[in-house]
Protein backbone atom coordinates (compact mmCIF):
# COMPACT_ATOMS: atom_id res chain seq x y z
CA UNK A 1 0.00 0.00 0.00
CA UNK A 2 1.37 3.07 -0.70
CA UNK A 3 2.22 5.19 1.75
CA UNK A 4 0.38 9.10 2.53
CA UNK A 5 2.66 11.81 1.63
CA UNK A 6 2.44 15.57 2.32
CA UNK A 7 4.21 18.02 0.18
CA UNK A 8 5.60 20.64 2.60
CA UNK A 9 9.04 23.18 2.26
CA UNK A 10 9.05 23.64 6.21
CA UNK A 11 8.43 21.08 9.25
CA UNK A 12 8.18 23.19 12.94
CA UNK A 13 8.90 19.99 15.36
CA UNK A 14 8.05 20.05 19.19
CA UNK A 15 10.61 19.47 21.39
CA UNK A 16 9.01 17.02 24.28
CA UNK A 17 7.64 14.02 23.67
CA UNK A 18 8.58 14.64 19.84
CA UNK A 19 12.49 14.47 19.48
CA UNK A 20 13.50 14.11 23.75
CA UNK A 21 12.14 11.99 25.62
CA UNK A 22 11.14 14.21 29.08
CA UNK A 23 9.80 11.92 31.29
CA UNK A 24 12.85 12.08 33.91
CA UNK A 25 12.12 15.54 34.28
CA UNK A 26 8.55 15.35 34.73
CA UNK A 27 8.98 13.30 37.71
CA UNK A 28 12.10 14.79 39.31
CA UNK A 29 10.16 18.39 38.75
CA UNK A 30 7.12 16.64 40.53
CA UNK A 31 8.76 15.22 43.65
CA UNK A 32 10.85 18.48 43.95
CA UNK A 33 7.49 20.71 43.83
CA UNK A 34 6.14 18.44 46.50
CA UNK A 35 8.83 17.89 48.42
CA UNK A 36 8.99 21.72 49.32
CA UNK A 37 5.40 22.17 50.19
CA UNK A 38 5.13 19.15 52.08
CA UNK A 39 2.37 16.93 49.59
CA UNK A 40 2.72 13.07 49.49
CA UNK A 41 3.31 11.51 45.94
CA UNK A 42 0.78 8.84 45.11
CA UNK A 43 2.69 6.99 42.42
CA UNK A 44 5.75 6.76 40.17
CA UNK A 45 3.71 8.46 37.23
CA UNK A 46 2.58 11.59 39.22
CA UNK A 47 4.92 14.01 36.91
CA UNK A 48 3.38 12.34 33.90
CA UNK A 49 0.22 12.78 35.04
CA UNK A 50 0.67 16.82 35.95
CA UNK A 51 2.43 17.41 32.19
CA UNK A 52 -0.38 15.20 30.39
CA UNK A 53 -3.18 17.70 32.24
CA UNK A 54 -0.74 21.04 31.90
CA UNK A 55 -0.39 20.01 27.94
CA UNK A 56 -3.72 19.90 27.91
CA UNK A 57 -5.29 23.19 29.60
CA UNK A 58 -6.74 20.89 32.13
CA UNK A 59 -7.40 21.63 35.65
CA UNK A 60 -4.86 19.58 38.39
CA UNK A 61 -7.88 19.47 40.83
CA UNK A 62 -7.81 15.64 40.86
CA UNK A 63 -4.40 15.21 41.15
CA UNK A 64 -4.09 18.17 44.11
CA UNK A 65 -6.97 15.40 45.84
CA UNK A 66 -4.85 12.87 45.51
CA UNK A 67 -1.44 14.17 46.92
CA UNK A 68 -2.91 16.27 49.61
CA UNK A 69 -1.72 19.48 48.04
CA UNK A 70 -3.94 22.32 50.36
CA UNK A 71 -5.48 24.53 48.23
CA UNK A 72 -3.46 27.62 49.13
CA UNK A 73 -0.54 25.96 47.97
CA UNK A 74 -1.84 25.14 44.52
CA UNK A 75 -0.46 27.44 43.07
CA UNK A 76 2.57 27.51 44.62
CA UNK A 77 3.18 23.73 43.63
CA UNK A 78 2.60 24.67 39.81
CA UNK A 79 5.03 27.60 39.94
CA UNK A 80 7.84 25.01 41.33
CA UNK A 81 7.03 22.31 39.07
CA UNK A 82 7.45 24.56 36.23
CA UNK A 83 10.81 26.28 37.86
CA UNK A 84 11.85 22.80 38.43
CA UNK A 85 11.21 21.03 34.87
CA UNK A 86 12.54 24.27 32.97
CA UNK A 87 15.30 23.90 35.39
CA UNK A 88 16.45 20.36 35.01
CA UNK A 89 15.03 19.55 31.11
CA UNK A 90 17.92 20.82 29.88
CA UNK A 91 20.37 18.24 31.46
CA UNK A 92 18.10 15.61 31.56
CA UNK A 93 16.61 15.39 28.35
CA UNK A 94 17.31 12.25 26.20
CA UNK A 95 17.26 11.61 22.65
CA UNK A 96 14.72 9.03 21.34
CA UNK A 97 16.14 6.69 19.41
CA UNK A 98 17.45 7.42 15.66
CA UNK A 99 16.65 11.05 16.39
CA UNK A 100 20.03 12.34 15.07
CA UNK A 101 19.94 10.45 11.88
CA UNK A 102 16.34 11.51 10.86
CA UNK A 103 16.77 15.27 11.66
CA UNK A 104 19.78 14.99 9.29
CA UNK A 105 17.55 13.48 6.66
CA UNK A 106 15.23 15.94 6.57
CA UNK A 107 16.92 19.06 7.08
CA UNK A 108 18.41 17.83 3.48
CA UNK A 109 15.26 18.65 2.12
CA UNK A 110 13.53 20.97 4.19
CA UNK A 111 13.85 23.87 6.51
CA UNK A 112 13.37 22.77 10.14
CA UNK A 113 12.00 25.44 13.27
CA UNK A 114 11.65 23.99 17.11
CA UNK A 115 8.57 24.76 18.59
CA UNK A 116 8.00 23.91 21.98
CA UNK A 117 5.25 24.99 24.54
CA UNK A 118 8.28 25.70 27.62
CA UNK A 119 7.99 29.12 28.75
CA UNK A 120 12.14 30.39 28.57
CA UNK A 121 14.57 31.77 26.79
CA UNK A 122 15.43 30.00 23.03
CA UNK A 123 19.26 30.32 24.25
CA UNK A 124 18.56 27.66 27.40
CA UNK A 125 16.55 25.53 24.41
CA UNK A 126 19.60 26.48 22.20
CA UNK A 127 21.74 24.87 24.71
CA UNK A 128 20.10 21.74 25.37
CA UNK A 129 19.86 21.03 21.48
CA UNK A 130 23.55 21.85 21.48
CA UNK A 131 24.40 19.16 24.06
CA UNK A 132 21.98 16.83 21.98
CA UNK A 133 24.19 17.63 18.76
CA UNK A 134 21.01 18.40 17.27
CA UNK A 135 21.24 22.67 17.10
CA UNK A 136 22.90 23.05 13.33
CA UNK A 137 19.53 20.70 12.63
CA UNK A 138 17.44 24.19 12.97
CA UNK A 139 17.26 27.41 11.44
CA UNK A 140 14.64 28.88 14.19
CA UNK A 141 13.30 28.31 17.78
CA UNK A 142 10.02 29.64 18.88
CA UNK A 143 9.37 29.16 22.58
CA UNK A 144 6.02 30.45 24.47
CA UNK A 145 7.74 33.02 25.99
CA UNK A 146 8.15 35.14 22.71
CA UNK A 147 4.42 34.47 21.75
CA UNK A 148 1.46 36.37 23.61
CA UNK A 149 -0.54 33.66 23.07
CA UNK A 150 0.71 29.85 23.58
CA UNK A 151 -0.61 26.64 22.08
CA UNK A 152 -3.45 26.36 21.19
CA UNK A 153 -3.21 29.67 19.73
CA UNK A 154 -1.55 29.29 16.48
CA UNK A 155 0.87 32.47 17.33
CA UNK A 156 4.10 29.89 17.88
CA UNK A 157 3.13 28.71 14.51
CA UNK A 158 2.72 31.72 12.35
CA UNK A 159 5.92 32.75 14.04
CA UNK A 160 8.53 30.00 13.15
CA UNK A 161 6.72 30.29 9.31
CA UNK A 162 7.66 33.51 9.29
CA UNK A 163 11.32 33.55 10.81
CA UNK A 164 11.52 30.61 7.86
CA UNK A 165 9.99 33.01 4.98
CA UNK A 166 7.80 30.41 4.41
CA UNK A 167 3.61 30.47 3.98
CA UNK A 168 2.37 28.23 6.79
CA UNK A 169 0.15 26.16 4.33
CA UNK A 170 3.97 25.11 3.16
CA UNK A 171 4.68 24.00 6.74
CA UNK A 172 3.68 20.39 8.73
CA UNK A 173 3.72 20.76 12.51
CA UNK A 174 5.29 17.55 14.23
CA UNK A 175 4.29 17.27 17.42
CA UNK A 176 3.34 14.23 20.18
CA UNK A 177 0.18 16.77 21.47
CA UNK A 178 -2.92 17.24 20.36
CA UNK A 179 -2.68 21.22 21.42
CA UNK A 180 0.22 21.29 18.69
CA UNK A 181 -1.91 19.54 16.35
CA UNK A 182 -5.38 22.17 16.81
CA UNK A 183 -2.51 25.15 16.61
CA UNK A 184 -1.51 23.71 13.26
CA UNK A 185 -4.42 23.63 11.74
CA UNK A 186 -5.88 26.97 13.32
CA UNK A 187 -2.88 28.10 11.83
CA UNK A 188 -3.31 26.67 8.13
CA UNK A 189 -0.31 23.94 8.37
CA UNK A 190 -0.52 20.53 7.84
CA UNK A 191 -0.24 18.34 10.98
CA UNK A 192 1.62 14.74 12.12
CA UNK A 193 0.90 13.67 15.18
CA UNK A 194 3.33 11.08 16.53
CA UNK A 195 3.35 8.28 19.46
CA UNK A 196 6.17 8.38 21.49
CA UNK A 197 5.18 11.19 23.85
CA UNK A 198 2.35 11.78 26.59
CA UNK A 199 -0.47 10.82 24.23
CA UNK A 200 -2.27 7.77 23.02
CA UNK A 201 -3.22 7.41 19.26
CA UNK A 202 -7.28 7.20 20.85
CA UNK A 203 -6.29 10.71 22.13
CA UNK A 204 -5.07 11.69 18.86
CA UNK A 205 -7.48 10.95 16.80
CA UNK A 206 -9.83 13.24 17.79
CA UNK A 207 -8.04 16.51 16.45
CA UNK A 208 -7.99 14.82 13.16
CA UNK A 209 -4.17 15.59 12.50
CA UNK A 210 -3.27 15.04 8.39
CA UNK A 211 -1.57 11.90 9.89
CA UNK A 212 -0.95 9.89 12.59
CA UNK A 213 2.46 7.81 12.86
CA UNK A 214 4.49 6.12 15.47
CA UNK A 215 7.61 8.51 16.12
CA UNK A 216 9.80 10.65 14.56
CA UNK A 217 11.67 8.30 12.81
CA UNK A 218 8.79 7.40 10.49
CA UNK A 219 8.31 10.72 8.79
CA UNK A 220 10.62 10.86 6.02
CA UNK A 221 8.70 8.34 4.08
CA UNK A 222 5.53 10.67 4.53
CA UNK A 223 7.05 13.77 2.95
CA UNK A 224 7.16 15.30 -0.23
CA UNK A 225 9.62 18.36 -0.93
CA UNK A 226 8.10 21.74 -3.04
Amino acid sequence: MAQQKLEAKALLIDLDGTIVDSLEAFAEAAETALSTIGGSQSSDNVGLEIARRLQRNLLLDEFFNKTNVDEDLREKFLTLFLQSFYKIAPSKTKLFPNVDKTLRKLSRNFLLALITRRRVPKRLVKKELERLHLDSYFTTIVTSLEVERPTPFPDAILKAADELQVPVHDCVVVSDSGVDVQAGKSAGAKTVAVLSGLFKKEELIKEIPDLIIKDITCLPVHLLAT
